[in-house]
């Protein structure tokens, strides 16, 4: 079968999209993206035409081999859910288009984009179908980690980008019915007394040599009321127990939960249901720092001025040493009052530090999982509550080679990945009941 062949990169603005609809023909047009090489069999390009004939689907990718210098590797890829509103989510450079939903969909188009023509058309698009067959080949032309990787969408160089996609995907919640336009409701008021005013909770699993470091910053804040640390130690088995039992302090708390199938999340849900736990609890990882000892004392400052249900802040990426290292800061200026709550649907994460209010919080609840945790707490609470935002770094990320994200399997990162959509997908649901 012959199928015309389109490259992406000219396909950035929307006139030039409607430019080349026009000049389309057959039943399928192929599109790849990211100035990468593909390579197709003509059986594996029939087998992938029959597919999505066969669907009725609009549009289909499939796995694949990464070819760098010769040597393949499989990259599968995920199922489109529908809650994947990602921009950058990982379709494979090859796309397999119906040429006459591509014409559909692009007369919809109203708006003039510079960047982001692709990720409007294919939400204008029906449900895209995965064929989990490793059906082409790829060249590679990104060549770094995945915690190299993960930060480039809150890189100020695409700065301009980043707000276009934030309008394409809005334009879609509302088209859909998810948009949320509606004023914050006021966090429910406790009449419960806490024994102090702020937790720092770390969760903890064999990080003797760090955990130390990540302590001493907690009890080292200096603050105008009454705080602890609640380290809950998840059955380390490397020194961590005892270093944490040597510390004598006693604003440290230390819990091994009695279960041990707990995952971050889990070990959190022990933390905010601890008797010891104050109004607000605020997350330290245990490989981190505060960036200075006035960081509880803002973050509490920010509850009360704002009365928020959650409070986030801006960090700095250093290496072990606290030398910064790029990208610098994240500061997810993406986020707004206005629509934040809307495009953290399109976007990967909220940020660090992360606080929350308690009482609302233990009706929530975390996840018992260790990736995603926070996230699903986040939105979840920006549904119907304001979180609010600390720009300045207030916390150190240190990066070592010892960071659980630091270079993911693309099977780790699909199966994050998959986890975080299935998160979006829930909400997604769930806005549009008015639920």
């Amino acid at each position: 079968m012959t199928v015309p062949f389109v490259d992406g990169r000219s396909l950035c603005r929307t006139s030039d999209l409607k430019k080349a609809a026009e000049t389309l023909g057959g039943d399928f047009v192929m599109l790849v993206n990211d100035g990468k090489t593909c390579r197709i069999e003509p059986a594996q390009l029939d087998r992938m035409c029959a597919a999505l004939a066969a669907s009725g689907a609009d549009m289909a990718y499939s796995d694949h081999y990464d070819s760098d210098d010769g040597r393949l590797t499989p990259h599968p890829v995920i199922d489109c859910q529908a809650g994947a509103l990602r921009d950058d989510f990982d379709f494979g450079p090859l796309w397999l288009l119906r040429t006459a939903a591509l014409r559909r969909a692009v007369a919809a188009m109203t708006e003039e984009y510079r960047w982001g023509a692709l990720y409007d058309l294919r939400l204008r698009m029906g449900q895209p179908l995965h064929i989990p067959e490793f059906l082409y080949t790829a060249s590679v032309s990104d060549r770094r980690t995945s915690g190299e990787k993960q930060f480039d969408y809150v890189n100020p160089r695409s700065r301009e980008v980043q707000l276009e996609m934030e309008q394409i995907c809005t334009a879609y919640l509302r088209r859909i019915g998810a948009l949320l336009t509606e004023p914050f409701k006021p966090v429910p008021l406790s009449d419960e007394v806490f024994p102090v005013e702020a937790t720092v909770v770390i969760p903890v699993l064999n990080r003797v040599s760090t955990i130390g470091d990540a302590v001493r910053s907690a009890l080292s804040q200096e603050t105008d009321f009454a705080f602890n640390v609640l380290v809950v130690d998840n059955h380390s088995t490397d020194g961590t127990s005892a270093l944490l039992d040597a510390i004598p302090d006693p604003r440290l708390i230390h819990r091994i939960p009695r279960r041990t199938d707990l995952g971050i999340g889990g070990c959190w849900n022990e933390a905010v249901n601890d008797p010891c736990c104050g109004r607000y609890a605020v997350q330290l990882d245990s490989d981190d720092l505060y960036s200075g000892p006035d960081t509880l004392q803002k973050i509490v400052d920010c509850f009360r001025r704002e009365g928020s249900a959650m409070v986030i802040g801006a960090y700095q990426m250093t290496d072990f040493d606290l030398r910064p290292i790029p990208p610098g800061v994240i500061d997810h200026r993406e986020w707004t009052d206005a629509n934040g709550r809307n495009n953290v649907l399109r976007v990967n994460g909220l940020g660090a530090p992360r606080a929350f209010y308690v009482p609302l919080l233990r009706t929530i609840g975390f996840p018992n999982v260790s990736y995603g945790e926070d996230y699903a707490v986040g939105i979840r609470i920006c549904r119907e509550y304001r979180i609010s935002r600390i720009w300045e770094p207030i916390y150190c990320c240190r990066r070592w080679e010892g960071n659980s994200d630091a270079a993911l399997s693309i099977e780790k990162q699909n199966a994050n990945n998959a986890y975080k959509d299935s998160l979006r997908t829930a909400e997604l649901q769930a806005r549009r009941r008015g639920a």
